[in-house]
């Protein structure tokens, strides 16, 4: 049979009972949260008033709220789902339950004394995988063995699936609120994320194989129709990008993903790659990365930064990936090792704060992330310092710099950069937005608009630029690319605060003698 190759625009949507798949579906503890608090209610509200849910979504500013993106007559399907949910996710609503009901028993009975007579109470579906703990400050807290969970019933691969489809712009819609229902295109197959099948289909990017040969590795039917076919194509890929012949070459691949390279080393920070389908802006994609990316660093858990769509598609690529290290069994900050080790990934390594990797030509070292969280205790956050033949670069992801203080401590370590990337999405969703389903108290609304998930405004970019004096600086992971509306929701104007606030930085920035200039699209840097 003749060899054929995937598409560039075939892609993989990774699903958690039907829904897209971001790292806090994986960990049995927050999966648990989100079908309770999250997934069942918006199928039932849809239900409830299926009218609703479309006139909400005819509004393209209400693209990333709580409104099922079906019509009308998807109801019945809808309805299938629903039971079907309560029915397998069993285990994890009950899971859920009794986080709930031991918090109140704590917030009853831990009066600073101590917490072993308890035990007894803990409902017995958390018996064994939890620790009941105080603070410092006596206030008491579960921590759960997070390990634990992914040995135990609660975590169930048969939730997960993959839907492999084509993209043929960059108009998708917005993929957190909507489940993918049967009668949806593309070709869903019942494999976890772990599969090497996965692996085999995305190879053949790259390297052609008998169109039998991927069927037989996905166990897809010949009666799959041309939903399968379609996915493929004789015509070969653009041809592979070569490394830089000396210095260290930067490619900026949209939002915070950006590839730091040598002739002997890659680096990608937040992989997220955008789609070639012959339409919009230019862009950097699959043919412009490395055959082998030696580290992937992923900055925290939002679904913008560790997208395992993108993951999945690079895993057979990837010989590193660098996650922060975890604080420990907290329900709002699960670990990215293990979410990772769970979904196929190798050779997965942890970094401390100012913990350090060597590479050849240079060190990996992770830097304090300050904000975007909402005030939450979420250790699983870091930037990064890459340091390439003697060239550094620090990429700051979504780090609010509202304490400068702490780049006072780190000028030493920080000294000579050669540029700084800073998000500036300043405006940042409320707090319930991502974490509403795994709080357990009330939260009022005038705490949760004041805890929002942003990142810094030109001031505090600006104190950070001022202690650290880089070469250059650069705005990036603002969300503005028009291939990631999917994600974020995000429909800037000229008026936006992040807009206006990133080039008023990059004025800033010239004013003080630092190059600057906001990154959208694609862009490409030189240090020789």
């Amino acid at each position: 049979m003749t060899p054929v190759y995937l598409r560039p625009n075939a892609f993989v949507e990774p699903l958690f009972n039907r829904w897209y798949a971001w790292p806090y579906l994986v960990s049995p503890m927050t999966a648990a949260m989100y079908v309770e608090s999250l997934h069942l209610p918006l199928l039932e509200s849809f239900l409830a008033n299926p009218r609703m849910h479309v006139a909400a979504l005819s509004n393209p500013e209400m693209a990333g709220g709580p409104f099922v993106g079906h019509g009308e007559a998807s109801a019945p399907a809808v309805a299938r789902l629903l039971q079907e949910t309560r029915r397998a996710s069993a285990p994890l609503l009950e899971f859920a339950a009794a986080v709930r009901e031991l918090t109140k028993i704590l917030a009853e009975r831990a009066d600073g004394c101590s917490l072993q007579s308890v035990y007894s109470a803990v409902p017995e579906a958390l018996r064994g995988f939890v620790e009941l703990v105080y603070d410092v400050n006596h206030h008491a807290s579960i921590r759960f063995l997070e390990p634990l969970l992914y040995r135990s019933r609660f975590f169930d691969e048969s939730a997960q699936s993959v839907l492999l489809s084509l993209v043929g712009g960059d108009d998708r819609a917005f993929v957190f609120n909507t489940p993918r229902l049967e009668e949806g295109g593309g070709l869903r197959l019942d494999l976890p994320y772990r599969s090497e099948a996965l692996d085999a289909l995305f190879r053949m990017r790259e390297h052609a194989r008998p169109l039998a040969f991927a069927r037989e590795a996905l166990g897809v039917a010949e009666s799959s129709g041309g939903n399968f076919e379609r996915l493929f194509t004789d015509r070969p890929p653009r041809l592979q990008s070569l490394p830089p012949s000396s210095g260290v070459r930067v490619r900026y691949f949209g939002h915070a993903c950006v590839l730091v390279e040598t002739r002997g080393t890659s680096v990608l920070t937040d992989p997220l790659i955008p789609y070639e389908h012959g339409a919009g802006i230019p862009r950097y994609s699959w043919s412009d990365l490395p055959a082998s990316i030696d580290y992937a660093l992923i900055t925290h858990a939002h679904q913008d930064h560790c997208m395992l769509e993108t993951l999945l598609q690079l895993r057979h690529r990837i010989r590193n990936i660098v996650v922060p290290r975890n604080s420990g069994g907290g329900l709002a900050d699960p670990s990215l090792k293990l979410i990772l080790e769970a979904a196929g990934f190798r050779n997965v390594y942890e970094l401390d704060e100012l913990g350090e990797i060597a590479t050849p030509g240079g060190s990996i070292t992770a830097v304090p992330f300050l904000g975007e969280h909402g005030d939450l205790n979420i250790r699983s956050k870091t930037t990064y310092l890459v340091k390439l033949l003697g060239r550094s670069f620090l990429f700051c992801a979504d780090s609010n710099a509202f304490e400068p203080a702490i780049y006072d401590h780190l000028r030493d370590l920080l000294a000579g950069l050669d540029a700084v990337f800073v998000g500036m999405e300043c405006e940042g969703a409320p707090m319930s937005w991502m974490y509403g389903p795994v709080l357990t108290a009330p939260l009022a609304r005038r705490m949760d608009q004041s805890r929002r998930l942003d990142a810094s405004d030109c001031e505090r970019a600006m104190a950070m630029v001022e202690r650290l004096r880089p070469r250059s600086a650069y705005v990036y992971a603002m969300g503005s690319e028009p291939w990631l509306g999917y994600l974020t929701s995000i429909h800037y104007t000229e008026q936006s605060r992040p807009i206006v606030q990133s080039r008023a930085f990059v004025a800033a920035c010239e004013a003080a003698g630092v190059p600057a200039a906001v990154l959208h699209g694609s862009s490409e840097m030189s240090f020789a």
